[in-house]
C-alpha cells in the first residue's frame, strides 16, 4: 500500500482566477490579486523587511514547481524563482461560489458547494434581531456586543473591557459566510463559549451560514488582549461524502491536522491533532514517521491567512512562507517510497490588496513522490480524485485524476 499527505497552505493563492471579477474586497474586484507573486515582488523591492530581509527565499517549494505554477496560473513573475521543478506541478481553479475556507476545502475534497452561502450585510447592526436575541438568551445575557463586520483583533480591543464587565458575547462577521463569537477565556469561560457556539450553530447552518467560530481571548484592558489557539469552528456538515469518507469507507485510516476536523465536522476522520502552525508541523512530521500504510493525512496550516493575510502584513506573510519552506523541506526528505505529498491552497489572501478579505485566486498544486512534470491547469475537485487514485480507493463526484 501507499500513503497520501494532503497539505493545505491556507490562502497561498497564485492569481489568475478567471472569475475574479465576480468577487470583491469592498467595491474593488479581485481581478489581478496574486498572493504569492505580490509578496515575492515586494520582497525583491525591499518592501518586506520587518523580521526578515531581501528576496523571498522558498527553495523547497520552488523546487517542487511553485514559481512555474504561478506563471501558469497568472502569467505573473515571482522574482528570483528560477529553479527547474523536481516534482509534478500545476495550478487549480475553484468552481464553488465562494472564496472561503469551507468552499475551498470541500471542493479540494471532491465536493463543490451545492448552494449559495448566506452572507451578512455590511451594516450596523449586521444581524437580524431574532438571531441576536437568540444568542443573548443562550449566553444568559441581556444583549450582545459588536453586531457588525470587523477584524477580530480590532473588535476585541474595542469591546473587550465592556465584555469583561457584562459578559455579553462579542459577535461579528466578515465578507465570509461566518458568525464569530469572541469571549474571554477566564471571565466568560472557554467551555461556556464553546457551548454557546455549539448551541447556536444549527440555527446559523439552517440559514446556510458556513461556520460559527468560537474566538477565545485572554488579557486585560490595561495589558491588551490576545486571541488564543483554542479557536474552534462549528461548520456545516458536508451534504455528501468527501475524500475523507471515501478513504475511511475503504478501510483506510484518516488523520486530520489543524482545523480539518472542524471544517468537515469530523466526517471520515479517525484522529485529530491541533495547535499552532509550529505544533502542526511537528504533528505532520510525526505522521510521516508513524502513519499506517494506506492512510490519508489531511493538514491545514492556517497562520498565513489568519495572522498575516487578513491583516495585510506582507513582511509577516513572507516570514511565514520562509519558515514553512524550511520545515516542509525537512518533512519531504522523510517520505517513504510510494508516498505522495500534495501541497496546495484553498483560496488567496493577497496582503498587498485593498480590504481585509480573501481574494479569489487559483492555487498551486505541487506533488512530491510521483516524478517530475507539468499537470497543467486542473480543477479543485481533481485533487481528491487524484489522491483517491493514488490510495486505490473509489472516488465520487466531478473530479478527474491528473496522475
Amino acid at each position: 500500500m501507499t500513503r497520501a499527505f494532503l497539505v493545505v497552505m491556507d490562502s497561498v493563492g497564485i492569481g489568475g482566477a478567471p472569475d475574479a471579477d465576480r468577487f470583491f474586497n469592498g467595491t474593488t474586484p479581485d481581478t489581478g490579486a496574486n498572493t504569492l507573486a505580490h509578496i515575492a515582488q515586494a520582497c525583491a523591492a525591499g518592501e518586506a523587511e520587518e523580521g526578515r530581509s531581501g528576496p523571498l527565499q522558498l527553495p523547497n517549494l520552488e523546487a517542487q514547481g511553485l514559481a512555474a505554477a504561478v506563471r501558469l496560473a497568472s502569467g505573473d513573475d515571482a522574482p528570483g524563482f528560477d529553479a527547474e521543478p523536481t516534482g509534478l506541478w500545476g495550478c487549480a481553479r475553484e468552481h464553488s461560489p465562494g472564496k472561503d475556507t469551507p468552499s475551498g476545502h470541500w471542493e479540494l475534497a471532491g465536493l463543490p458547494v451545492p448552494w449559495d452561502w448566506h452572507y451578512f450585510r455590511d451594516t450596523v447592526p449586521a444581524f437580524p434581531d431574532d438571531l441576536s436575541r437568540a444568542v443573548a438568551e443562550v449566553a444568559g445575557t441581556d444583549g450582545i456586543l459588536g453586531d457588525c463586520h470587523a477584524s477580530g483583533t480590532v473588535i476585541i480591543d474595542r469591546h473587550g473591557a465592556e465584555h469583561m464587565q457584562t459578559c455579553k458575547p462579542i459577535c461579528y462577521t466578515s465578507a465570509d459566510s461566518v458568525f464569530q463569537i469572541a469571549a474571554h477565556e477566564e471571565t466568560f469561560g472557554l467551555d461556556r463559549l464553546l457551548d454557546l457556539c455549539r448551541a447556536i450553530a444549527p440555527r446559523l447552518h439552517e440559514m446556510k451560514v458556513g461556520r460559527v467560530i468560537a474566538r477565545p481571548f485572554v488579557g486585560s484592558p490595561d495589558q491588551g488582549f490576545t486571541r488564543t489557539t483554542n479557536r474552534k469552528d462549528f461548520a456545516i456538515t458536508p451534504p455528501a461524502p468527501v475524500l475523507t469518507n471515501w478513504a475511511q469507507d475503504a478501510g483506510r485510516r484518516v488523520h486530520a491536522v489543524g482545523k480539518i476536523g472542524d471544517i468537515f465536522s469530523m466526517q471520515g476522520i479517525d484522529t485529530l491533532r491541533k495547535g499552532s502552525d509550529a505544533e502542526l508541523m511537528g504533528h505532520l512530521s510525526a505522521l510521516v514517521d508513524e502513519a499506517e500504510e494506506g492512510s490519508l493525512t489531511f493538514a491545514n496550516f492556517v497562520e498565513f491567512d489568519s495572522l498575516y493575510g487578513h491583516r495585510r502584513d506582507i513582511s509577516g506573510y513572507a516570514r511565514a512562507l520562509e519558515w514553512f519552506d524550511v520545515e516542509i523541506g525537512k518533512v519531504l526528505q522523510k517520505l517513504r517510497p510510494g508516498d505522495l505529498m500534495l501541497l496546495t491552497a484553498d483560496h488567496g489572501n493577497d496582503p498587498s490588496w485593498t480590504g481585509t478579505d480573501h481574494t479569489r485566486e487559483q492555487v498551486p498544486v505541487l506533488i512530491a513522490g510521483r516524478g517530475a512534470g507539468e499537470i497543467g491547469a486542473v480543477n479543485f475537485a481533481d485533487v481528491a480524485a487524484s489522491i483517491a487514485q493514488h490510495l486505490d480507493v473509489p472516488a465520487h463526484g466531478p473530479g478527474r485524476s491528473f496522475l
